[in-house]
């Protein structure tokens, strides 16, 4: 189906990946709000209003419906602008938006609620609603097309010609959008209208050379990425998709040289934007935070450490973060400060199958792997003949420095045996001489996996054994080309 915002959306739940639930306090102005509703074939109930915020929902007000349909919300501070809807036992009904102006009525009949929607004193609403029919209507039009394209029997011909059509319709749509913006520039739909646009990129210019500049297109469209995304607008977080969360990650995903310095100065270039207003400068803070605590890409937890450091260690959040909060936060980030790439791993020393102790600085090898495992992990027994292959057959000088994760040293044995790992250094965990090695390295699950060069310094962490090969290989090549 062609894409056409604002779409109705089912209520999310709301679930944070890291440490603890927050919540988040809603900036509030003091003018009040009256909004009255009548709602025909509904009578002598509770009703509730609800509002976004990022990608979860809140209850905001709660009302008494009349026999007569009608029930109001109001409150003596305005509500902070967003998208909001009704909830009727446990079931969302409608969405509407609430911007500046805060008493308006808006009436409607049970289920047609947007087709037959009259508002009065709203412009917002007004146009919102409009749009809602006129997306409808366009998804009526470009049903039978998406249907010849999802057909296997529907001939090159029918497929092209509904691709066409579908094309025809999306740029129909975009144009209506347009004229929106244009009518009503100052409303809220008008602005999330915008904020969901495409940046333009005109044609690249030609080198003096004649060349056409190759690097052009991704430059310009960098450079003016926010051009229609207001960072510091409170209102583009509550709306009914997490629009906000999904610009600020592609930009760092996309936009950006993958390396921690550039994205830790990227973050705060963009943070000082948001700080323009509170909510939006904890909740920009917030989702990067919860992004880099457990990146995909190997490094970036870097990052997760500059933020803790500049923004909650620093006490810039100390206006919404609570100690619990930042403990955890801290906890995390040093765990991770004390094993990013390019430091030097810290040695462990632990008692072998034998009882003797053995030093991770003691491995005379051009490169050492540290495994964490865990005897009983069943990912580790996976794991463990993978890199037993790796070993065996390298074409690299490499030790291994296994490390048990279970205090029994009966498994620990049992487990060399079984696997055949009686050429590795291997060691228990908890039989330790330095400090314990959760707390020196990010090794919370089993299986773990780091490389360290001849120095002992870090150059990989948290890689499969079956790539190990591949990065040596590549780890070598930049370093000849380096010293070249």
């Amino acid at each position: 189906m062609i894409s056409m915002y604002p779409v109705r959306i089912v209520m999310q739940k709301f679930i944070f990946t890291f440490l603890l639930s927050i919540t988040f306090l809603t900036s509030q102005a003091q003018n009040g709000y009256k909004l009255d509703f009548q709602i025909h074939g509904l009578s002598d109930t509770t009703i509730y209003l609800g509002n976004f915020f990022g990608e979860s929902t809140y209850l905001t007000d709660t009302a008494q419906v009349d026999s007569q349909g009608k029930f109001t919300f109001d409150g003596k501070n305005a509500l902070s602008k967003g998208i909001y809807f009704l909830v009727l036992n446990k079931s969302k009904l409608f969405d509407l938006i609430i911007n500046d102006d805060q008493t308006f009525k808006i009436e409607t009949t049970r289920p047609e609620f947007v087709e037959t929607a009259k508002v009065t004193g709203d412009v917002d609403n007004e146009v919102f609603f409009k749009n809602m029919l006129y997306n409808e209507a366009r998804n009526e039009e470009a049903k039978p097309q998406v249907e010849i394209l999802k057909d296997s029997s529907s001939t090159t011909a029918e497929k092209e010609a509904a691709r066409a059509f579908l094309n025809t319709l999306n740029k129909k749509v975009m144009k209506h959008q347009d004229e929106v913006i244009e009518k009503y520039p100052n409303t809220l739909f008008a602005k999330i209208l915008k904020a969901n646009q495409n940046i333009e990129v005109p044609e690249p210019p030609k080198l003096e050379n004649g060349a056409i500049d190759s690097t052009f297109s991704y430059r310009y469209y960098r450079a003016h990425y926010w051009d229609n995304f207001n960072l510091a607008d409170p209102a583009m977080i509550r709306l009914n998709e997490p629009l906000y969360k999904r610009k600020v990650e592609d930009y760092l995903d996309k936009m950006l040289l993958q390396h921690p310095d550039t994205i830790s100065n990227a973050i705060d270039e963009l943070a000082a934007i948001a700080k323009k207003d509170q909510d939006t400068y904890k909740y920009f803070v917030w989702i990067v935070t919860i992004k880099y605590q457990q990146p995909e890409i190997m490094g970036l937890d870097e990052v997760f450490v500059h933020l803790y450091d500049k923004y909650f260690a620093s006490g810039e959040m100390d206006f919404w973060a609570n100690d619990k909060l930042k403990q955890n936060l801290g906890d995390r980030a040093n765990q991770l400060r004390n094993s990013l790439i390019g430091l030097k791993a810290p040695n462990l020393i632990m008692q072998n199958e034998d009882l003797k102790s053995r030093a991770l600085y003691d491995m005379k090898n051009k490169y050492t792997v540290i495994y964490f495992y865990d005897p009983d992990c069943g990912h580790c027994k996976k794991e463990t003949p993978r890199l037993k292959e790796f070993y065996d057959n390298s074409a690299y000088d490499v030790g291994i420095y296994a490390v048990s994760a279970d205090t029994s040293m009966v498994k620990m044995k049992d487990y060399i045996k079984t696997m055949h790992m009686e050429e590795w250094t291997t060691v228990n965990g908890p039989r330790t001489y330095t400090e314990s090695y959760r707390n020196l390295y990010d090794a919370m699950t089993t299986p773990t996996i780091y490389v360290l060069d001849s120095d002992k310094k870090i150059i990989a962490k948290k890689l499969p054994a079956e790539r190990l090969e591949e990065f040596l290989k590549r780890y070598e090549a930049i370093e000849n080309r380096e010293h070249q």
